[in-house]
């Protein structure tokens, strides 16, 4: 039995005119696709207009990418991009890096824009019902990662064990490939927990009466994943290194409030569940 895996997957998809597609953006747009799939459904159950699935879909898309972009930016380069701010949206060499807290705080503003401007529905009532997309659309972006080489985790002896190339731009120019250490796959741990919040989330919108309580859903999403994530970053590797000198990462960090926020929104939807309970309970009496 081999005691680690050797990954040698060409980021690269195809080039068309000079373009190079990778997989790591078609699974962007697989994210995205599965995530349209996924809400229309639920749009359709609630009985909203298809036309509102269009504008969901083109708000979510601009928070998201724009979000994840400046996000990098700020949270992980201030310094840099402090100093060359049209390099955030027009950078020399490719865009760097994406951040998905980021990416989260895109989202969480665009839904506000969209419950106003569109939905007319509550805020809550929204992020209750996209975050069982956004869950299946985590799995597919993290899985790009994987076939980037990037944001793995530190090394291990464990026999799942991965070797990614380090010098991912440089091989697919032709040289010879760099291997790290044998390192935890994380891109694969955040692909499973994006999947099972997925599931849970499914279960309890179309199983349950989940969606009738405000936050519950939404908590139950921000629990689960940023939880996670938080705990999972204590065996990957720091983005940056300013964080290495920090007793919790950025990422860590920038969970926090995104952990807290859940435990509260569950919290208030139990509460709300156990009013409901009592007042039909006086009703039958």
């Amino acid at each position: 039995m081999l005691s680690y895996i050797t990954w040698t997957f060409d980021p690269s998809l195809f080039h068309v005119f000079g373009w190079e597609v990778r997989w790591y953006g078609l699974m962007w747009a697989l994210g995205f696709f599965l995530g349209y799939q996924v809400e229309s459904r639920i749009y359709k159950k609630e009985g909203l207009p298809s036309d509102a699935m269009d504008s969901l879909f083109i708000y979510m898309a601009i928070g998201t990418l724009v979000g994840a972009r400046i996000g990098h930016c700020l949270f992980y380069d201030f310094e840099y991009y402090s100093s060359h701010l049209i390099e955030i949206f027009i950078p020399k060499g490719g865009f760097a890096g994406l951040s998905s807290h980021g990416g989260a705080f895109g989202i969480l503003l665009s839904l506000w824009i969209f419950h106003k401007r569109v939905a007319k529905r509550s805020y809550i009532w929204v992020l209750d019902r996209v975050v069982i997309a956004v869950s299946i659309c985590g799995a597919c972006i993290r899985m790009g990662n994987l076939f980037n080489h990037e944001i793995y985790g530190v090394a291990t002896d464990l026999p799942w064990a991965f070797r990614f190339v380090s010098n991912v731009n440089a091989w697919m120019g032709g040289a010879d490939p760099i291997f790290t250490q044998p390192s935890h796959p994380t891109q694969l741990y955040e692909v499973t927990y994006c999947l099972v919040t997925f599931s849970i989330l499914l279960y309890l919108y179309w199983k349950t009466d989940a969606r009738k309580y405000d936050g519950l859903l939404f908590g139950v999403f921000l629990v689960c994943i940023f939880l996670t994530r938080f705990c999972l970053e204590f065996i990957k590797n720091n983005q940056e290194s300013f964080e290495d000198s920090m007793i919790l990462n950025m990422g860590q960090l920038l969970s926090l409030p995104f952990i807290l926020y859940g435990f509260y929104s569950i919290y208030k939807a139990c509460q709300q569940w156990k009013s409901d309970k009592a007042a039909l309970e006086k009703e039958n009496k």
